[in-house]
């Protein structure tokens, strides 16, 4: 079957809630392990059949926003994934209560107990009415982002189809085009306050209401994080201001002489070469018709992915009016088929996002054989490294997509992401305050926001761009609206998937075999364990942030980028 005969019938709350807690029931009154364990498995089926119709749901109405059938199941979905969760919920409850546990572990990996007793802590059927007021105000930003429409160059564009105007070569285009993607926000702005300000104070109400004083301690359990906290992540977004910002600024500083700029400014940023930013040599069909070809010729198993991919019809990548913003990968379990959603913008983006989401559905693909949903995908700051790691993976067929360009890619490709580690912090740290500090107002968040830009991005410079210099720059980021605290595993990533970078460039063939590993593990180890598996440092670790920036500056020193 093709993506397009992937039939969505909706779901019956009433329907499967009574199925869901007949299978508890028989799960709770089993006299062996195995009896139960034959339970959870049809439990388990039931959860895949729910989150399939879900995801369908998303993807289809993420492709047209403005497909009335699937608004409505859109909606729909809104109010019931809250109740379907409180079901599974009810599961784990009974799994950690289970007399057979201790033998039920070996079947089901300690993993899923570790993730019952934090997911059990995220729920109360008092917090459901605030889960769905959530969701709607999700989807509220979700619309709002796909709405735009500017009128440039004689065309009505949205947000990403004005990414290349922005990269232009000619500085007043830069410019311009900056001032107009802006002006969308700016129009918006009172729209996007509200739905924020909505949105931080229903999850402080869901936290209070789960016994937490603040949403940050309910925000790292719905993350899944077991094995780390915030002091964690506050010791290594300090590591990224004395390691990693300091590089950034000087390439930054760098990239101001490079396109010759005495006084950079914002809209110089994603100008990298006067001879233009690297992008792919053509459209569409030709950037996957050579992705087809690279993934054959990667591994047996990115062969057999690549295939079934294409042969499904399991991506959408043009941009198109009415189309949601961004790009991401996600999964049709009762189909074991992963889908890739993007926008082809013709810049290098077009590239990495291919790679990028590639990697993670080649994970979820690798991970198939796993009847537990929980496990399909790891914890997101994980699943981050297998995306990130194969955009490095895939360097040695770069040359296909960017042809003379490659060198110039590459050193764009290496000095770009980890410019992007100190804007990942920078969207960590501001979720922190405002989570912390639920009763901010709108004008005192874009103060901390723009704050910790000075910080973090101190080049940052927007000119005569009040709007942006009072701090709306986060409108953007839409994980900061749908999915708070998911930013963080970026930037952890991004230190695992350098060390891939490092190890490929010695040993090829061990360095796949571990990450084919991490990949076949899936969501089965928590995020530790995984790196363990995969002969990875920790990037907690102050000495492996240093010891990677170390080896970045240094590649990235040996090249004349005034010759790119």
């Amino acid at each position: 079957m093709k993506f397009n005969e992937y039939e969505y019938v909706r779901p019956d709350y009433d329907i499967l809630k009574e199925k869901y807690l007949d299978l508890i029931n028989s799960f709770k009154n089993s006299t062996t392990a195995d009896e139960q364990y034959s339970f959870i498995k049809r439990i388990n089926a039931l959860s895949n059949e729910v989150e399939t119709m879900a995801q369908l749901v998303y993807i289809r109405n993420s492709i047209n926003t403005a497909d009335e059938f699937y608004d409505k199941e859109k909606e729909y979905m809104d109010m019931t994934s809250p109740k379907f969760y409180g079901l599974r919920v009810e599961f784990y409850k009974q799994l950690l209560k289970s007399k057979f546990k201790e033998e039920l572990v070996d079947k089901i990996h300690p993993q899923l107990i570790t993730l019952a007793e934090m997911e059990i802590k995220t729920f109360s059927d008092e917090a459901v009415p605030l889960m769905q007021e959530e969701n709607k105000l999700i989807s509220e930003y979700d619309k709002l982002i796909s709405s735009a429409k500017i009128e440039y160059d004689g065309k009505l564009l949205n947000l990403s189809q004005m990414q290349p105007y922005m990269e232009s070569k000619d500085r007043s285009v830069r410019k311009e085009a900056h001032e107009k993607r802006s002006s969308f926000f700016k129009e918006n702005e009172a729209k996007f306050d509200l739905i924020y300000d909505k949105l931080v104070k229903v999850r402080h109400q869901i936290a209070l209401k789960l016994g937490f004083n603040n949403f940050t301690p309910l925000g790292y359990l719905r993350m899944g994080r077991s094995d780390y906290n915030s002091k964690d992540v506050q010791s290594f977004r300090e590591h990224v201001l004395n390691y990693i910002v300091p590089i950034s600024n000087e390439l930054r500083e760098r990239q101001a002489k490079r396109i010759g700029v005495d006084e950079f400014k914002y809209y110089d940023i994603p100008l990298n070469f006067m001879s233009g930013n690297p992008a792919p040599k053509g459209n569409k069909e030709w950037i996957m018709e050579r992705a087809k070809k690279m993934y054959e010729e990667l591994s047996p198993e990115t062969n057999e992915f690549i295939n079934m991919m294409i042969d499904k019809n399991l991506f959408d990548m043009e941009t198109k009016p009415n189309k949601q913003a961004g790009g991401y990968c996600t999964y049709l379990y009762d189909y074991q088929s992963p889908f890739i959603f993007a926008n082809f913008n013709g810049t290098q983006d077009d590239i990495t996002v291919v790679t990028h989401e590639a990697g993670h559905a080649f994970q979820a693909y690798q991970s198939r054989s796993f009847d537990t949903p929980e496990y399909s995908f790891p914890t997101s700051e994980a699943a981050e490294i297998h995306s990130m790691s194969m955009e490095f993976i895939t360097w040695p067929w770069m040359e296909s997509f960017f042809e003379k360009d490659i060198e110039k890619f590459k050193f764009f490709h290496l000095a770009d992401s980890l410019c992007f580690i100190p804007y990942g912090v920078t969207v960590d740290e501001f979720q922190h305050i405002v989570y912390e500090s639920p009763n901010m107002t709108p004008d005192e968040r874009k103060k901390a926001w723009r704050d910790l830009e000075k910080k973090y991005t101190p080049y940052k410079d927007y000119d005569d761009n009040d709007f942006l210099d009072n701090g709306t720059y986060w409108f953007k980021q839409g994980h900061i609206f749908a999915s708070p605290f998911y930013y963080i595993d970026y930037t952890l990533a991004q230190i695992c998937s350098y060390q891939f970078w490092l190890r490929f460039n010695e040993d090829k063939e061990k360095a796949w075999e571990d990450y084919l590993k991490i990949c076949e593990i899936g969501g089965s180890k928590s995020f530790l364990e995984i790196i363990k598996a995969g002969n990875l440092d920790s990037p907690f670790e102050e000495v492996t942030i240093n010891k990677v920036a170390s080896k970045i500056k240094e590649y990235l020193s040996t090249i004349d980028d005034m010759k790119l």
